[in-house]
C-alpha cells in the first residue's frame, strides 16, 4: 500500500462530476430487453441529475457516462443529450465497486484503486478487474494501489473519522483470505484515514454482493446515519433491518460518542419476475450538489421520499424507478462514483 493520503470527502461535499456506468453488454443483463429497460432507468436518473442542476445556482454536478464501445457511446449520447462519455473497456455497470475512490492532495486528484475480484468470484467480466486504474489514468489522477480487495459499495464514510461496513462482506473469505476484524479495521483506517469502524453484521436477503452497506445505512452528515425500518409484516428484510438499527444504536466511538440515527421505511417486499425476493433498498440513493436521487421499485415509496427530504435541506429529493437496474443486483448508488471538487485554495497541479 502506498503512503496515506487525505481521506476522501463525504458524498455531500462539493462535486465536479458524477460518473455513471452505462450498460454496454447484454451478458450481465441476460437479454436485450432487460438491457434496454435498465438503460431507460439509468437515463432517467442521469437526466434528473442534470435537470436539478438547471434549477439551482452554484456548482452544478456534471454527468459523465462510462460506456464500452462506439454503439454504447452513441446510445448514451442519444439517451442523455450533451453528456460527456468516457469510452473505455468495461464489462459491467457497477462503477461504485469497480471505479477508483477519489480525493485531492496538493491540487492533484488522488485515486484509491482497490483489488476487484467480481464480488468474491461470482461475476468477473473482461475489463472490470483493472477499470479503476484505467479510469485514474483517464482522469489524470495520481494512482494509489491499496493492496486489498474492496468494493466501494461495501463502505460509507462521514468525512469526520467514521466509516460503515458489514461483517458479511468485509470478513468474507472470498474477498481477503484470512482477514480478521482487526485486519479489516487496520486496512480501512489506513486507506480512508478514519478513526472508527462501525460494523453491521448482515446485508439484505439475496444481495449477491454479500451485504453491501449502501443498501443498509448511509451517512447524511458527520455522525448522522439514516437506515430503514421494515415496511409491512411481510417485509423479507425485517430481521436484518432491525439488526442494522440495533448495531447503530449500540455503537460508541473511540471518543465515547454515539450516532444520530434517522429512519425511513424500506420498500418492503419486492419480487422479481420469478417471484424471488429482490434486495430492494431506498438506501441506494445518490447525493449530488443539487439533488438526492432515490431509487424506487413500487408505489409505496412516497413515505420514504418524504422522510428523506428534511435530511437534505437545500437539495431536491427526486424519486426515480430502478427495478430493472435492480434485476442485476443494484441501483443508482451502485452504478455511480463521484469526482469531488478541488478544495478551495488548492492550486491545480502541473504534474
Amino acid at each position: 500500500m502506498t503512503k496515506q493520503i487525505p481521506g476522501p470527502p463525504p458524498e455531500w461535499a462539493p462535486q465536479d462530476h458524477i460518473m455513471i456506468g452505462w450498460p454496454s453488454h447484454i451478458g450481465p443483463w441476460g437479454s436485450e430487453s432487460v438491457l434496454q429497460a435498465a438503460r431507460l432507468e439509468i437515463a432517467g436518473y442521469a437526466n434528473a441529475v442534470l435537470d436539478a442542476g438547471k434549477e439551482f445556482q452554484g456548482g452544478v454536478t456534471r454527468v459523465i457516462l462510462v460506456a464500452d464501445g462506439a454503439a454504447s457511446e452513441a446510445a448514451a449520447l442519444d439517451a442523455v443529450p450533451g453528456v460527456e462519455v468516457i469510452n473505455i473497456p468495461c464489462g459491467d455497470t457497477w462503477l461504485r465497486d469497480t471505479g477508483p475512490i477519489l480525493s485531492w492532495r496538493n491540487g492533484r486528484l488522488q485515486a484509491r484503486c482497490f483489488g476487484f475480484n467480481g464480488w468474491g468470484g461470482k461475476y468477473l467480466y473482461p475489463g472490470d478487474e483493472d477499470l479503476s486504474g484505467r479510469l485514474a489514468l483517464h482522469l489524470r489522477a495520481e494512482r494509489h494501489d491499496m493492496g486489498f480487495v474492496l468494493e466501494g459499495g461495501s463502505v460509507d464514510w462521514d468525512g469526520d473519522g467514521l466509516i460503515l461496513t458489514t461483517d458479511e462482506c468485509l470478513l468474507n473469505p472470498n474477498r481477503n483470505v484470512g482477514w480478521t476484524r482487526d485486519d479489516a479495521e487496520n486496512a480501512l483506517k489506513t486507506a480512508f484515514n478514519v478513526t472508527d469502524v462501525i460494523w453491521i453484521r448482515d446485508g439484505l436477503v439475496n444481495d449477491h454482493t454479500d451485504g453491501h452497506i449502501d443498501n443498509l445505512a448511509r451517512f447524511v452528515g458527520p455522525g448522522h446515519v439514516v437506515c430503514q425500518t421494515p415496511n409491512g409484516e411481510d417485509d423479507p428484510h425485517a430481521v436484518r433491518l432491525r439488526g442494522v438499527q440495533e448495531a447503530l444504536l449500540s455503537f460508541r466511538s473511540s471518543k465515547g460518542g454515539s450516532l444520530k440515527i434517522s429512519t425511513i421505511p424500506s420498500p418492503g417486499r419486492v419480487l422479481d419476475e420469478d417471484g424471488d425476493i429482490m434486495p430492494a433498498s431506498h438506501m441506494n440513493f445518490v447525493i449530488t450538489n443539487q439533488a438526492v436521487i432515490v431509487p424506487v421499485y413500487n408505489d409505496q415509496a412516497s413515505a420514504a421520499v418524504e422522510a428523506l427530504k428534511p435530511l437534505f435541506p437545500g437539495r431536491k429529493v427526486i424519486a426515480r424507478p430502478a427495478k430493472s437496474v435492480l434485476s442485476e443486483g443494484g441501483a443508482f448508488h451502485c452504478i455511480s462514483q463521484q469526482i469531488p471538487a478541488r478544495p478551495q485554495g488548492e492550486q491545480e497541479s502541473s504534474e
